[in-house]
Formats: C-alpha cells, structure tokens, sequence
C-alpha cells in the first residue's frame, strides 16, 4: 500500500547513525525477518527478529504468545515505523546499541486507528523503542507530523533518557522502555492502605527532590534528592503531625526544557517537573545513584509503601492539562504532537489550527476527545493499581472541563468517569478549579458527588 511501509509486514532499514546487522534486513514472503547474517544468526551467535501483524490492545508493549506487542494511536498517520535500540551484551554505552526500524504496513499492521505489530526475538528488558510517525503536513489543519523525530509511546510504563537530574550529560531522547522480568513487586503480608477519612488529612504539599537535596538533610550524596531520601525523612513528617503528603509532579519531565533556545529562563532548571512528558512512567532522575528508569520504579514503591507503613497517604499532584511540548513558536516535539497533534490538544480553527492555550504553557490537553480521556483514565489507574496511590490533586483541572474546541461543558465526560470510575472509587479525588482561560469554578466543579 503507498504510503504505508511497503512489504508484507513493512520493512526494517537503519535507525539513525548506528550500524546494526539487524538494519540491512529485508521482509520474507512469511511476514518474517530475513537477516544478511541468519547463518551465523541461526546458530546461535544473534537471534534475529520475526515480526507478525500483532493486536491492536493493549496499547504501549505487552507480551503475546509469540513475543512483544507494540501498540499505538494515530487517527491521521500515513505511516508508522517501530524504532528499536538493542543494547550490546555486556555493554551501557549508547553507541554500542544496535538499531533497528520496522516500517508498519496499514493492510496488515493495522485496526481502526491503532498500528500495531508482535515482534519475537526481542530481549525481555533493558530494549530502547520509540516511533516515527508521518502523515499530512498541511498546519492549517492542524498536523504537525515529522518523521525525522523518534517520538516517545504515549503509553510508555518507563522512560530512558538522562539518568542524573540537572546535569546535561547523556542522552537526552526520551525512549520508552520495559521490563517483563523483574519479579512483582513485595509490598509484604501485613500490608495494609492507610485508607484514612477525608476530614482527617493533614496534607503536606512537597517536592520528592527537594525535600532531602540539600546537604543539609545530612544523607549520602547518592541518595540525595531521590525517593529512597524520602523515606529517611518520614520520622520528621510524623513530628509535624501530617498523615498525608500532596507531592510535587513525580510522572517523567525534562527539568532542562528551558536550556532548549535562547530565552529569559535559560539558565533555569525545572525544579517543580508541571510540564509532563508522559503520564504512565515515573520521574527517572528521582532513583538514587542515577539508577535508571527501572531503579526509579521500584523505588517510588518503596517509598510508597514505607510512607503507608507510618500511616501517611500519597496523593500526586498531576498535570494533565498541557504536556511539555510547548506552542507553535517555539515546539518542543517528544511525543503527542508528532503522534497526532489533531487529537491530543485543543486546536484554534479560526487562528490556522494554532493551538489553544487554556494552561498558560502554550499548549492544552484534549482531555474530554474519547481517545485522550481514555489515556487519562489509563493512567490514574496504573498509578493507583501499580503504585497504590491513594489520591490526585488535579492541576488547573478547569481544563478539564472542556470539549475540543476550548468551550466550558456542563457535564465534562471526563470528570464523570473519574467520579464514577470503580478503580478511583477509593482515591482521594482534589481539583485545582480554574484555568489560565478565566474559566473559574470555585464552588461549582461538576463532582456527581464525589
């Protein structure tokens, strides 16, 4: 099909500036990987990759019965190439990766608005992916596709990228990745959630790694500003009395997008983190030692569990009425814009499909487009079910409150499946009722009585 990756099940070429034996494949008549190098592949020095049509859910990577499925939405691609890094055995350097790209075939890749494809062969952990997107390249009708950006998977549950926060070393791409080999995690036989009244809280509003950065907080310097700080420093939140704690965004943000162009905020770094890159994957630069995306997972899990063990709630301050990719002057394209940006944000139709700025970021979430709320909703529950969070403080949720075109909603479907959802039914549920667009809520936030 033109357009659409070319082959049986597309074909695989180079990623980047890697050179990679698996890049000079080509596509067998059995929807297979053939590699120059099967011979030697084949007895057991490489295992090449297979590729088949995969499913189209659930979306982000999940392992099927013949390997790894990859999954996403594009309502308005033309085309989608799976991009994958494949770090050498026995090495971390990034160079040493091998790479490879699969263009996605829309006959046999495709459902709906879903590309998907099941790839067999693939290491169970520690693989880089990402995607290229392409598509109508008209700005007035709203697309901003660009297949020269690798873009991160919306539905990513981890993301690689720098390891060390505030430093300006090391890859700065975010890539989603995953691990299906860890073992669940232990959060013990006498477990138990605080579950405490509403009109008992005492909530303590704080950022993670400002809370024991400092060499003042007296911890080791590897520990400094991560979650396994935190837990240090429970003994003190249970001197001032507080049962709860409201923190600071912990999903995964670039704390150097100012330093991206010249401007009066260059020499900043984001501290506070309201400038979400992806809504699954928790803050990597908060591990201790710059331990990566899956040190920072189990981590904020023990920091969880230690803070339940004291009786203190974890609520999350969450932002999911902008991202980070910033206006139309100065974009900043990591994912939802490269992916679709159509349906993601809000979009001004009397303005070239510029878009709206409800946030006061230079973007706003589409959050109440069926396709987005139910990427909202994905994501509370992963943090409640995989985490055990047990309540959000929605930020500028007035946004939320609104249809595609930026107009107030009586009834925001969105806040109605939060309300009604049975997975948040236990949460505590806190909405910050204005937005930078004037719309003000203050005593009357639509809350089927929640």
């Amino acid at each position: 099909a033109p357009g659409c990756g070319g082959g049986q099940f597309g074909k695989a070429q180079r990623f980047g500036s890697v050179r990679s034996t698996l890049a000079r494949a080509q596509t067998g008549n059995a929807g297979r990987i053939v590699t120059e190098e099967r011979e030697s592949a084949m007895a057991g020095t490489e295992m090449p990759l297979k590729y088949s049509s995969g499913k189209a859910s659930p979306l982000g990577v999940s392992q099927d019965e013949s390997g790894l499925n990859f999954a996403i939405f594009s309502q308005h691609a033309s085309s989608v190439t799976l991009c994958i890094k494949l770090p050498e055995r026995g090495t971390k350097d990034e160079e040493s990766e091998k790479a490879v790209e699969f263009a996605l075939d829309c006959q046999k890749n495709k459902t709906g608005d879903i590309w998907h494809v099941s790839v067999e062969g693939l290491p169970t952990s520690g693989v880089l992916y990402g995607y290229r997107v392409n598509g109508p390249q008209g700005w007035e009708q709203g697309h901003r596709f660009d297949s020269n950006i690798v873009l991160l998977d919306p539905y990513a549950k981890l993301v690689s990228g720098r390891n060390y926060f505030g430093l300006d070393k090391g890859p700065s791409q975010p890539f989603g990745t995953y691990d299906f080999d860890s073992s669940p995690f232990d959060w013990g036989a006498d477990y138990q959630l605080p579950n405490l009244p509403e009109t008992d809280l005492v909530i303590y509003e704080m950022n993670v790694r400002a809370f024991t950065a400092d060499e003042s907080s007296g911890l080791d310097p590897a520990v400094r500003g991560s979650y396994l700080g935190f837990i240090d420093k429970i003994p003190h939140l249970l001197e001032l009395g507080v049962n709860a704690v409201e923190l600071l965004p912990v999903f995964e943000f670039d704390e150097l997008e100012f330093k991206r162009y010249p401007n009066p905020r260059d020499h900043m770094v984001n501290t506070w983190g309201y400038s979400t890159i992806n809504f699954f994957a928790p803050m990597t630069r908060y591990a201790s030692a710059g331990g990566g995306p899956l040190a920072a997972s189990r981590e904020l899990k023990q920091m969880v569990k230690a803070l339940h063990k004291a009786g203190i709630e974890v609520i999350l301050d969450v932002v999911y009425n902008h991202t980070n990719e910033a206006d139309d002057a100065n974009p900043y394209v990591t994912s939802f814009r490269g992916i679709d940006n159509k349906v993601y944000y809000m979009l001004d139709p009397k303005n070239n499909s510029q878009l709206l700025n409800f946030s006061g970021c230079g973007n706003t979430l589409n959050c109440n487009h069926p396709v987005v709320m139910e990427l909202v909703l994905d994501s509370l529950r992963h943090w409640v079910k995989e985490y055990h969070i047990d309540g959000f403080r929605f930020d500028l949720a007035s946004v939320l409150c609104r249809g595609p075109d930026g107009s107030p909603l009586d009834a925001p479907p969105l806040i109605r499946e939060i309300a009604k959802d049975s997975v948040l039914s236990r949460c505590k549920i806190i909405a910050e009722p204005w937005d930078c667009g004037g719309l003000y809520l203050v005593g009357r936030f639509p809350n089927w009585d929640r």
